[in-house]
């Protein structure tokens, strides 16, 4: 996801407790304030930070078509499988250092690694401007130093919400991913009409402006004071405590998080190739349709999914690794039809479905991870399994792109990215055999004061 310990340690330690000035001091918490002018400021703060990040990453295919045309004018080999990696590479970027990010944020604080992020976006952006003819130099600028400042801007913007809220905190989490949804909807248009009228180099730096919003965002996140010390414990493995507890390795002892955090690169395999692929597929198919439309429709409904099961997931007896399975199960169905179909009008409604399950397998990691892991450990269990997924996400848009260098169509591509969801959401039907001998007394929502003490004594539950 200043040094103020007591702004994470709700978040990345297994008991309420600080480290300064070489002491551990015993801590209780407050309930965050569920309220007020300074709470909803954060939550539009978040709410934008995921849009600006997401709304960027989201529309790649922008991009990459016009970065296709610029590589083959240049008569560089692969073209499209080049060109592919570059958006895709942020994203894995982003995903495979967020258990870096969570670390960096017990560090410096929240607010600092936000800020931090945000300006480490917005010089890659710019830097990109500079190197627009050139895709190994983007592979940095833009995969890199891009992906890296989404990581460190990303993860506070989730963490800070906990601060902040807790009752409704579910759907507050709805709310703000859907900030990346709405940005998807009119960023694609807005790149369209930028790159037509001012071309890539322009593109990149208007872009550069956006994302620096980000970092005034991260000002934002200034966590509230919900740790009051008691009495410090003096002790000389103080160090060593911090280490274990931003480093626990628990997590991998519960065999049920173990097999959903496996089961999701598999099923993320093919996840971005629609995002990147799909207007060149309109193209081919369509074209005389408006080639952003089937996008623009995965972004909106995948917003109101968000909002819906971000309020499902604050209701008690709602099965989350059975929606979150039955979502993988459609995306990677809608998936392989998706290069057959040969009606416009289908395929929009094709788009819709897609948007709605994507939504709902994105609203409901947080709350699996709560379920499996429980409230201490949800912010490693969610950044380890994005770095376990980073890799595949990178390599799938590439993949696709390179074989349709080789068979000049979409349809082995898009039938091969919807195979991985479909067999990672069968795989998590091994989580059931598993039971989870934790004790419902657990927490929801995330937030430090009910905690699932059984997972200490059982982390094998």
């Amino acid at each position: 996801m200043d040094t103020e310990p007591q702004e994470n340690s709700d978040l990345l330690t297994a008991r309420p407790k600080s480290i300064s000035n070489g002491n551990i001091h015993n801590e209780t918490t407050k309930s965050p304030p569920d309220g007020g002018f300074i709470a909803y400021a954060v939550m539009v703060g978040s709410f934008l930070t995921n849009g600006l990040l997401f709304g960027v990453m989201n529309c790649y295919s922008v991009i990459y078509t016009e970065l296709v045309k610029s590589l083959q004018t240049e008569g560089v080999v692969n073209a499209e499988s080049r060109a592919a990696l570059v958006g895709p590479l942020a994203m894995g970027t982003m995903f495979l250092l967020s258990p870096l990010s969570g670390v960096l944020t017990a560090l410096m604080g929240l607010r600092m690694t936000a800020v931090l992020g945000g300006t480490i976006a917005t010089v890659g952006l710019l830097i990109s401007s500079f190197v627009v003819n050139n895709v190994n130099a983007l592979y940095f600028t833009y995969g890199i130093m891009y992906g890296l400042g989404a990581s460190f801007a990303y993860t506070p913007s989730l963490a800070i919400l906990g601060h902040y809220f807790k009752k409704y905190l579910g759907l507050v989490n709805g709310i703000v991913t859907v900030g990346s949804s709405i940005f998807t909807v009119f960023m694609a248009s807005l790149m369209e009409y930028l790159i037509n009228n001012y071309g890539l180099l322009w593109l990149f730096r208007i872009l550069a402006v956006f994302t620096f919003g980000i970092a005034l965002c991260g000002l934002l996140f200034n966590p509230i004071s919900v740790i009051i010390p008691e009495k410090p414990i003096k002790t000389d493995d103080s160090y060593k405590t911090l280490v274990k507890s931003i480093l626990n390795v628990d997590i991998w002892k519960n065999k049920r998080y173990t097999l959903w955090a496996l089961s999701m690169p598999l099923s993320l395999f093919g996840y971005l190739v629609p995002y990147v692929h799909i207007k060149a597929l309109m193209k081919n198919h369509f074209p005389d349709a408006d080639h952003n439309l089937p996008l623009q429709c995965i972004a909106a409904m995948s917003g109101v999914g968000r909002i819906i099961v971000g309020y499902l997931a604050d209701k008690k007896g709602v099965d989350s690794i059975t929606l979150q399975q039955i979502s993988f199960y459609v995306i990677g169905t809608l998936t392989i039809i998706l290069p057959f179909v040969t009606n416009f009008g289908l395929l929009v409604t094709i788009a819709f479905g897609m948007g709605l399950c994507d939504g709902t397998f994105i609203a409901l990691i947080g709350p699996i991870a709560f379920e499996l892991c429980g409230n201490v450990y949800a912010a490693q269990a969610i950044g380890c399994m994005l770095g376990l997924s980073a890799f595949p996400m990178s390599v799938g848009p590439p993949v696709a792109g390179y074989l349709y260098s080789i068979y000049n169509s979409y349809k082995l591509p898009f039938i091969l990215a919807g195979i991985s969801p479909l067999m990672g959401a069968s795989l998590m039907f091994a989580i059931r055999f598993h039971k989870n001998k934790q004790n419902s007394e657990a927490t929801t929502n995330g937030h430090l004061g009910l905690v699932r003490r059984d997972f200490e004594k059982d982390p094998e539950a």
